[in-house]
């Protein structure tokens, strides 16, 4: 058995995940795909709770007439947990996610809360953004008023607890 079969196997074993991610890529040069590519594979194998991860950029296609250059990456991925492989995909979202190991995902219910926050926020995030990009000034201060109050919401929560 090879090394990195061993340290698979021990992983998935105590709950990790082996999953393939398929993402695709456009930029304006052949060149900047491949450096573009290169560092997002990069930036996945460096996230915390990453055991490996290995990734392979297609020949980038395209750009005749002005268009875009584009390739598909695939990324081999070893997580510690369910939950890391959700946050790498909330954060660069894979057209695609097939997990080949384990042949099951059991989760307790700790680690749902954690994910299902981890959700929650993530999105909160986008929304925020896109809602602050789109807006009007007197509807920013509507959206700052209304984060003001479900935060003293929370505080309330937290008290009762």
């Amino acid at each position: 058995m090879s090394d990195v079969e061993k340290l698979t196997k021990d992983t998935v074993a105590s709950g990790g995940v082996l999953a393939m991610l398929y993402f695709d890529i456009h930029a304006a040069t052949k060149e900047l795909v491949q450096d573009l590519g290169t560092g997002f594979i990069n930036s996945i194998i460096q996230k915390p709770g990453v055991v490996f991860a290995l990734g392979e950029i297609d020949e980038p296609k395209g750009g005749e007439e002005g268009k875009n250059w584009s390739s598909t990456i695939e990324v081999k991925v070893l997580t510690k947990n369910f939950t890391t492989l959700a946050g790498i995909c909330m954060a660069n979202s894979p057209f695609t996610v097939e997990i080949l190991r384990p042949d099951e995902i059991k989760l307790p219910l700790s680690v749902a809360h954690e994910l299902l926050g981890t959700m929650s926020a993530t999105t909160a995030e986008y929304k925020k953004y896109i809602l602050t990009k789109l807006s009007k000034p007197e509807e920013i201060l509507q959206l700052q008023e209304n984060l003001k109050r479900r935060a003293e919401m929370g505080r309330k929560i937290l008290k009762k607890e």
